[in-house]
């Protein structure tokens, strides 16, 4: 791997070797002060974009600097042969990290829709159903950015138990939300009006809004199944 303590360290020798400070040297690269100091402690690597200029105004190898050392004549090919697996390894451990900031980052947003839409909005309106989709769409992609790298039935079999994980964690707060807070569900398949009472078709369960919009506004949970006018009105006698 590359060794970003002994890089930064053969930078400040370097450099000093030709009596630049780090402004100096951060002006003829087109960086902040900061930039070189965080290199020579090994905070982080140079933009693959400036390793030629660095080592120009260092006057090394690219060779030299990804070893960290000055290298002589009879090690220089088994130096380089070493440095590009380092570096290509380097790279992929770069991009690695952000796909996974990307997919937290994805998986954050997305979470704090579906809890926008669960939570903020009317649950009759649109923008609830469209919140939690949209949040379930954004979640989904975030967990893949982190699950990609696997094997293609891995990365699928971990999407498929990410989704329903997720779908179901959503539908149930959905039922909690019916249950404690009086409110319509978000995922009903069917609605029929009657008069001022309402027939909501869920998945797994069905609701009955009794006296809609008055003081007496209640709800009722019943079985999942085929109801009839008639009998969805006794439920609200």
């Amino acid at each position: 791997m590359v060794n970003q303590e002994k890089i930064g360290k053969f930078i400040a020798e370097c450099r000093k070797q030709k009596k630049m400070t780090q402004y100096e040297l951060g002006e003829k690269l087109g960086v902040t002060e900061k930039s070189i100091s965080n290199w020579e402690n090994g905070r982080n690597m140079p933009d693959l974009s400036l390793f030629k200029p660095l080592c120009e105004e260092l006057n090394i190898t690219i060779n030299e600097l990804l070893s960290g050392e000055k290298i002589s004549e009879d090690n220089y090919q088994e130096k380089f042969e070493e440095n590009i697996i380092n570096t290509i390894s380097y790279s992929n451990k770069k991009v690695r990290e952000k796909n996974q900031l990307i997919g937290f980052l994805l998986m954050i947003f997305g979470f704090l829709m579906s809890i926008m839409g669960l939570m903020a909005f009317n649950p009759d309106s649109h923008s609830c159903f469209f919140s939690v989709v949209i949040g379930v769409i954004f979640s989904t992609l975030g967990f893949f950015e982190l699950v990609k790298s696997k094997s293609y039935l891995k990365t699928l079999l971990y999407l498929v138990l990410f989704f329903i994980g997720y779908m179901g964690t959503i539908l149930l707060l959905d039922y909690i939300g019916v249950s404690y807070n009086d409110r319509p569900p978000i995922f009903s398949i069917k609605t029929t009006t009657i008069d001022s009472t309402i027939y909501y078709d869920t998945l797994f369960y069905d609701v009955i809004r009794c006296n809609k919009n008055t003081e007496e506004e209640t709800y009722k949970i019943i079985k999942n199944k085929k109801y009839n006018d008639e009998i969805i009105m006794t439920y609200c006698k």
